[in-house]
């Protein structure tokens, strides 16, 4: 007899939830409302979200009092706790995704900053291997956008050449993977 006791009072502590974790998981609610205040109502609208919540995250970008705000985030946050787990996993899903698109694009300016220095550093041999892999690129206009780049940088002026150079090649590449 004893013994089932203890496994009925195990059982018990694993259904319980703790406080800290109630709490932890009302701020993170709490905390997607803070985040819903940036979007579009366009955006909001396609979440399908409550429209108390969506009201209420309407009107939350009209307080400007630091105190009202305040109250305003923590019913934020009560609402959020209303809405269906369904809709809070397609909240966050949406705020992951606009995460992925960001680092996407980093990733994208970073490929392209490494092609512009590469090609005004190295010249030739990595205007060939450029156009290795992005077939569209114009050959004669790289050496021209080059050979202008050094010249700028020898007078001292300003890399305007460069300049056109990094948004030629953001183009190229853009086009190519589309």
């Amino acid at each position: 007899m004893a013994r089932k006791k203890i496994d009925h009072e195990k059982q018990n502590d694993e259904d319980v939830v703790s406080k800290s974790q109630l709490k932890r998981e009302m701020h993170h609610l709490q905390d997607l409302g803070k985040q819903l205040l940036d979007l579009k109502n366009q955006d909001l609208e396609g979440l399908g979200i409550s429209d108390e919540l969506h009201t209420a995250l309407i009107e939350t970008k009209r307080i400007k009092h630091r105190e009202g705000l305040r109250r305003q985030m923590q019913f934020i946050g009560k609402l959020m706790r209303k809405e269906g787990q369904e809709i809070i996993d397609a909240i966050e899903a949406h705020f992951e995704k606009i995460r992925n698109l960001h680092n996407i694009h980093n990733q994208q300016h970073h490929l392209v900053e490494q092609w512009r220095d590469r090609i005004l550093t190295e010249g030739h041999q990595n205007i060939e291997a450029f156009i290795e892999q992005y077939a569209d690129a114009d050959r004669q206009w790289l050496r021209q956008i080059a050979r202008q780049s050094a010249h700028e940088t020898k007078q001292n002026k300003p890399p305007a050449s460069a300049r056109k150079l990094f948004v030629y090649l953001r183009d190229t590449i853009a086009k190519q993977d589309h």
